[in-house]
């Protein structure tokens, strides 16, 4: 009698274990029906300000906190910068260099940011604010909306929720930046790609910088395969 051989077993991809739905007309969709808008923000050294600066800064800080009636997610994310292309444009740029002072000075430059690197790991940090779009806007009651934490789609169609979410968060987006334009800081909204981008770089730091997505919908697909290298 022949053996039986068992059935395959189907591998959940890294998507079905996210709250994430689908990313689309630049927001994300969560499972539970929720939706978020996402702007990047740029920095400021708080370091090199005069006292004064320093001061003033707090104080826009402060009404900025004051004047929200929305919640918010502040997000830093820190990644190691790699600084190899870097200190090799400096040694080619040294080689090519016929002035003898300005070859050295090259040189000294590229050896202090070698023991800098060593030393200290060189981080290069990004700021997020997250804007929410709940479940319970979308007149779910609060035990309706906590029996969908662990869905696998949202209850509504999803043209339908991105149209109440727009109305929401249009709004709050741009109070947010007017706000961080009174604080000096720059800040624009994530598009599609960009924020699948980052979804991905996250989810896949050992890959990321050598896989690119061509289109937005690449990061649907049941499996990810390796960058293809010509």
């Amino acid at each position: 009698m022949p053996a039986q051989t068992k059935p395959l077993k189907t591998i959940a991809t890294t998507q079905q274990h996210l709250p994430i739905h689908t990313i689309q007309d630049n927001l994300i969709v969560l499972k539970n029906s929720s939706c978020a808008l996402v702007l990047r923000v740029s920095a400021v050294n708080f370091g090199l300000l005069s006292e004064a600066e320093q001061d003033a800064t707090i104080y826009a800080y402060a009404n900025f906190i004051n004047s929200l009636s929305f919640p918010i997610q502040i997000l830093i994310r820190s990644q190691k910068k790699d600084v190899s292309a870097y200190l090799k444009a400096l040694a080619d740029l040294e080689n090519k260099q016929k002035n003898p002072l300005l070859q050295d000075k090259i040189k000294s430059y590229r050896a202090f940011v070698e023991k800098i690197v060593k030393e200290n790991e060189v981080l290069d940090k990004k700021f997020y604010i997250s804007i929410p779009f709940a479940n319970i806007e979308l007149g779910l009651t609060q035990g309706m909306a906590g029996s969908l934490k662990k869905t696998s789609a949202p209850s509504y169609p999803v043209d339908y929720i991105l149209e109440r979410a727009k109305t929401a968060l249009y709004s709050k987006r741009d109070h947010l930046l007017r706000q961080l334009q009174r604080l000096g800081l720059k800040a624009e909204q994530l598009n599609t790609q960009d924020l699948i981008e980052l979804f991905y770089n996250i989810y896949n730091p050992d890959t990321a910088d050598t896989q690119r997505f061509t289109q937005t919908e690449d990061y649907e697909v049941p499996l990810v395969g390796a960058a293809v290298k010509t």
